[in-house]
């Protein structure tokens, strides 16, 4: 079959969307259907971690023919060059590149920013691109820490730069559905929330010996406030989820995401307790550092959600692999990224069930439909234009309630404990758990001041 952009993006739907890699659009297509625009309505885009959903975002965005690159920044060389290259399939002339964030930051020609980095950089280089005057497009989650989401949260508030979150769900409109079907009370009262990730494809990560720097690499700029270390292997680009000094393992990487959407449909924000527990049961001995097998129960008033992950195998709730489920009680609603259905209960005789009386009509499998990464750029550059900030789908607030919950689950993990969060101080109950709320910022960088 000929490839077209109609047949591409229709097929693109069907995939799974758990990486960068899955949403990358070929970039010989893009030059066949980009329009000619006035340079005075040219959007000028620098994107900041330019290896997976970094380069993900600006080719969705380059899907909208008033948006241009004009610059690259990576620590690794060898990104920047694979990246231009794949920007000359599509006609773009070469990009500026950079190495070092702030430089980018002072080119004039840079209107938004993109930043795909790893989680530990994400406070930093929001922070500063605000204060350059840049809006920004933020890779989830917004923070590696609670203290960071806090200030995070406080600098976008009081700016008047467009900030938007990668939560793209937030755009996909069969999320959007879903959660209205849940917010009509059909469901009957609701008891319960689970989010769930088991992945699959996710295989042990051995333990490797540290190494030199690859040629080209500027490791001191990759690790910037994290901990100094040797350079190794497992610890360096994709693999960065799963240790404490980057990011927050499967908990923040996929949490964010369908925790977020427990959440919405819960209409809630801040638990008021938290207990986990799990480790690495799958794989001991390995190198990763975050727990392959969790279950983590937030405590609200009148539900709780519970949130499950596992990595190397697939058999999640309802035999889907992710997804997040409403449990009601006239029925339940299961939603993943495929779709989502209703499930009704039926009446029981105070004896047994009565399997024809149900309590709702079902619905089968309602489908995913349209590529909710390309309406989440579309959203933000519509609001770039606009000034509109109402209309953002996944605003600094969103981006902040979701990492906010998913650092609460991990802290807990952490301790050990069941903890609660005393909303008037602002921090745990718990001295150990508030151990775990700041971050201490090395190598000579500085936590940005509110």
């Amino acid at each position: 079959m000929k490839t077209t952009r109609r047949n591409f993006v229709k097929r693109g739907t069907t995939l799974v969307m758990g990486t960068g890699a899955s949403f990358l659009f070929p970039m010989e297509l893009l030059a066949t259907f980009r329009k000619t625009v006035s340079p005075n309505d040219r959007i000028q885009v620098g994107l900041v971690g330019c290896k997976g959903m970094g380069f993900a975002n600006l080719s969705s965005m380059l899907k909208i023919s008033e948006v241009e690159v004009v610059a690259l920044c990576d620590v690794d060389r060898n990104i920047l060059e694979q990246r231009t290259a794949d920007l000359e399939k599509a006609g773009f002339k070469k990009p500026k590149w950079y190495s070092d964030y702030r430089k980018l930051l002072e080119d004039s020609d840079v209107d938004i920013v993109i930043i795909g980095t790893p989680d530990h950089w994400h406070c930093l280089q929001l922070t500063d691109a605000l204060r350059a005057g840049k809006d920004v497009y933020c890779e989830k989650p917004i923070a590696n820490s609670i203290q960071e989401s806090n200030i995070m949260l406080k600098t976008v508030t009081n700016s008047d730069r467009v900030v938007q979150i990668g939560q793209w769900q937030r755009s996909q409109p069969h999320f959007v559905d879903a959660i209205n079907y849940v917010h009509s009370g059909k469901l009957g009262q609701i008891r319960l929330a689970k989010a769930w990730a088991y992945q699959g494809w996710m295989s042990s990560i051995p333990v490797l010996p540290n190494g030199p720097v690859p040629q080209g690499v500027d490791y001191d700029m990759w690790l910037g406030p994290a901990p100094k270390r040797p350079f190794n292997p497992h610890r360096f680009h994709f693999n960065f989820r799963w240790f404490w000094d980057y990011a927050g393992g499967l908990m923040t990487d996929w949490g964010v995401h369908l925790i977020d959407y427990a959440l919405y449909g819960m209409q809630a924000s801040t638990p008021k307790s938290v207990m986990a527990i799990g480790g690495k049961f799958a794989y001991p001995d390995d190198a990763q550092e975050a727990p392959d097998t969790l279950q983590t129960v937030y405590e609200f008033d009148g539900f709780s959600i519970l949130w499950e992950h596992a990595t190397g195998i697939d058999g999640g709730n309802y035999g889907r692999d992710h997804g997040i489920a409403f449990i009601g009680n006239n029925g339940t609603l299961v939603l993943d990224r495929s779709g989502w259905q209703v499930i009704s209960e039926v009446a029981h005789d105070g004896f047994r069930k009565i399997p024809e009386n149900k309590l709702i009509e079902e619905l089968p499998l309602q489908e995913n439909e349209g590529n909710g990464l390309d309406l989440h750029t579309q959203n933000f550059i519509d609001v770039v234009k606009s000034r509109d900030t109402s209309a953002l789908k996944a605003p600094i607030k969103v981006g902040y309630d979701a990492a906010f919950v998913c650092h609460m689950g991990n802290v807990a993990y952490k301790t050990g404990n069941r903890i609660y969060w005393d909303a008037t101080a602002g921090k745990f109950t718990d001295s150990k758990a508030n151990e775990f709320i700041n971050t201490s910022y090395k190598n000579g960088w500085k936590l940005p001041k509110i």
